[in-house]
């Protein structure tokens, strides 16, 4: 029970549990049902990104472009559904993942093959891919009177009780889950990030394993594109603005080591929500945005403190188990 408790997305969960029952003293019904699955379905793009910043960063990269891939690539299929009101919407909701995976190889290749540094390359793509989307729409905007009411209306259709938006998210956690587990790419990706060194060793292409990260980082940020813009009702060139930090802010909340090879789907998760938590209350109980700001960033730093002290300790009892072994041995013979 004791080992459970300690577990990092045990307490992030009952954090974030104490955090519903507080603000819900301050404001009447927060914690009712109905409002907890609002807070899920407006954190389900966040969840969505969270993981595919995930999936980077466990190889020990990071992709600072995914909301800027979301942009371009929403902005690209509202314009479409625009002027062409007659492709189904499965054709466009496949358009926008096979154009973020697109957007998110030139990332892996830059990274892969001309060996550039993930941050440089992701801070000069996040530039460029917005200034994709303005060229593509010359600034202007796509309302919802131009889209037509299926593209709008699937994401918000709701069954057994929850949004086909959050229904979307889930399918997400349990793919990615899935994969990271079961998938030879899984086991490759957490060796790639862990120890490069040791993973080449036991014949794991750690470039390649980097390049399908960021394929598939680019994929759900395609899918996020279409949820983001039909949920809104709207496509323009800053939308998801600052989204590449929230996902990078949930995945460090949630437990996932930036150095790379540590991380968890649930602690992911739970870091959104907690995200997505202080985001819907801090509003409702008077808070100001740029106090909301300041929040948000103290948590990050706490949480980065968190795991770099964690990580020590971690360290320090691997030595101690290193160093007692050959005493051990020395004792048996």
């Amino acid at each position: 029970m004791a080992r459970f408790l300690k577990r990092r997305e045990t307490l992030l969960f009952l954090i974030i549990a104490l955090m519903v029952a507080g603000f819900a003293t301050r404001a009447a019904g927060f914690a009712s049902p109905d409002n907890l699955g609002r807070i899920f379905n407006d954190t389900a793009i966040l969840i969505i990104l969270a993981l595919a910043q995930m999936v980077v960063i466990l190889t020990k990269a990071i992709d600072l472009s995914v909301a800027a891939n979301l942009a371009f690539t929403g902005m690209a299929i509202a314009m479409v559904n625009a002027a062409f009101p007659a492709v189904p919407l499965p054709v466009l909701v496949l358009a926008a993942i096979a154009i973020g995976a697109a957007l998110g190889a030139i990332n892996g290749f830059l990274v892969w093959r001309l060996e550039i540094p993930p941050i440089v390359v992701t801070l000069g793509t996040l530039t460029i891919y917005r200034g994709m989307a303005f060229v593509l729409s010359g600034g202007a905007w796509v309302n919802a009177h131009q889209m037509t009411p299926t593209f709008l209306d699937v994401p918000r259709s709701v069954v057994l009780g929850l949004p086909v938006l959050s229904w979307c998210a889930i399918a997400v956690v349990v793919f990615i889950a899935a994969l990271l587990r079961y998938s030879p790419f899984g086991r490759a990706a957490y060796a790639a990030g862990g120890n490069p060194v040791a993973a080449v060793y036991a014949g794991i292409n750690v470039g390649r394993t980097r390049y399908l990260a960021f394929v598939l980082s680019g994929a759900l940020a395609g899918l996020s594109s279409y949820l983001w813009v039909s949920r809104y009702a709207v496509a323009y060139v800053d939308i998801a603005n600052g989204f590449e930090l929230d996902s990078v802010a949930a995945c460090v909340i949630g437990g996932v080591a930036i150095a790379g090879g540590v991380g968890t789907v649930v602690g992911t998760v739970l870091g959104a929500l907690f995200l997505g938590v202080i985001k819907n209350a801090l509003p409702v109980i008077g808070i100001s945005p740029f106090t909301q700001m300041a929040i948000s960033g103290s948590v990050i730093i706490l949480a980065v403190l968190f795991n770099a002290r964690r990580e020590r300790t971690r360290g320090r009892i691997i030595l101690r188990d290193r160093a007692a072994a050959p005493r051990s041995q020395e004792l048996a013979a």
